[in-house]
């Protein structure tokens, strides 16, 4: 499995591809992650496990970066990973080769060329668009390094033996893109519900809502347009509302909620240490996700929300009502005032958020990342047995 990503670290992509690796292990899949050398080892965050973590050599010791976005001297790390997984192939000699993101398919499918003989498999493994990810980070506002990187994502996204997305919308970027539409499918992010085992607090009354949203505080993740929000809701004066802000880095949202006086509303957690997820979702009433559909991501947050037994607020997605159903509150419009208007009223019927939570916990019941895992190893079988 290629992790192209700083790994662990506590944020979506690494969880996702963390809980769907200790997933496949569950189900007998023997595996080794080769990944960058930043980031925790499995065995602080999980004891029983026999996967394998390799790195790439430490020759960029100054490069530090864990959050998510572009880094030209990524170019060099991924240099790096395809060597190091070319050592890899080269000792356990893998069937296939599970790769995530576009760097990591394209440092797969570079390694099954050079070990063409050995009739390696790719199954590559988006999250989300290449352009549009960059763009939401305040890269390739146009010209011809935008069109450059139209044509590599193109090229990327019809490199494996059979590719996975993590939504819908995802699916039919990819589709529309690739000259062949066939050997693609949709593996939802999952949960861990076992993690969630502890009993949430009874019904609410109307006093001390807490909203809360826990994740990166980046850009493309809507944390702006969520700030904004908390802002005017603060001028409006209202004694029963409070919001946890839990994710990173801190230094993304300090200024804002100290130069507008947010203290008095806004507790912020961070770090977010993984294994604390479950418990400080659980002191929220209602979840929040502003992120919208540009970059083609699913929401792993949503589905903590949901095992946390929370009614969500997030934009109107194919892939947020597949998660949610009834137990979601849909924005219809980009905005400020509408993400506004939604939170209060929400808040102010503490009825449908009892009704939206018992809905949530249950339907939070159909995405264990064990199903996701059982269905990754019918498109391992079907790659390894085309016929």
């Amino acid at each position: 499995m290629v992790a192209p990503v700083p790994f662990f670290v506590e944020r979506g992509t690494p969880i996702r591809i963390l809980e769907e690796a200790l997933a496949l292990e569950k189900e007998g899949v023997d595996i080794d992650i080769v990944t960058y050398h930043l980031g925790r080892n499995i065995g602080e965050i999980r004891e029983k496990t026999k996967i394998r973590i390799y790195r790439i050599a430490r020759l960029l010791f100054w490069y530090n970066k864990k959050e998510a976005g572009a880094d030209w001297q990524k170019v060099i790390l991924d240099i790096l990973l395809i060597w190091k997984i070319s050592k890899i192939v080269f000792l356990k000699k893998p069937k296939i080769i599970h790769a995530h993101l576009h760097e990591g398919v394209l440092a797969g499918w570079v390694v099954k060329k050079i070990f063409f003989w050995r009739d390696i498999k790719l199954v590559a493994d988006f999250h989300g668009g290449l352009v549009s990810e960059m763009e939401s980070h305040g890269y390739l506002n146009g010209g011809l390094l935008k069109n450059i990187f139209r044509f590599l994502e193109k090229s990327i996204f019809s490199l494996g033996d059979w590719t996975i997305t993590s939504s819908s919308e995802l699916k039919e970027r990819v589709i529309n893109l690739r000259k062949k539409n066939n050997n693609v499918s949709v593996v939802l992010d999952g949960v861990n519900l076992d993690k969630y085992k502890i009993k949430r607090r009874g019904e609410i009354s109307d006093n001390n809502i807490k909203v809360i949203y826990s994740g990166s505080f980046v850009k493309n993740k809507g944390i702006d347009l969520l700030l904004k929000s908390i802002k005017e809701i603060s001028q409006m004066n209202i004694k029963n509302i409070s919001f946890i802000l839990a994710g990173s880095p801190v230094v993304n949202i300090q200024d804002f909620i100290r130069k507008n006086n947010l203290e008095g509303i806004v507790q912020i957690i961070s770090p977010l240490e993984y294994n604390k997820l479950p418990e400080i979702n659980q002191r929220g009433d209602i979840g929040i996700d502003p992120k919208t559909s540009e970059v083609g991501q699913a929401s792993g947050k949503i589905l903590q929300y949901m095992a946390a037994g929370l009614p969500v607020i997030c934009f109107d997605r194919k892939n947020n009502h597949k998660y949610l159903g009834e137990a979601g509150y849909y924005i219809k419009e980009n905005s400020t005032e509408k993400v506004v208007s939604s939170i209060l009223d929400l808040m102010r019927n503490p009825d449908k958020i009892n009704t939206m939570s018992r809905i949530s916990k249950k339907r939070s019941a159909d995405f264990s990342w064990e199903k996701s895992a059982k269905k990754i190893i019918k498109i391992y079988n079907k790659v390894n047995n085309p016929s």
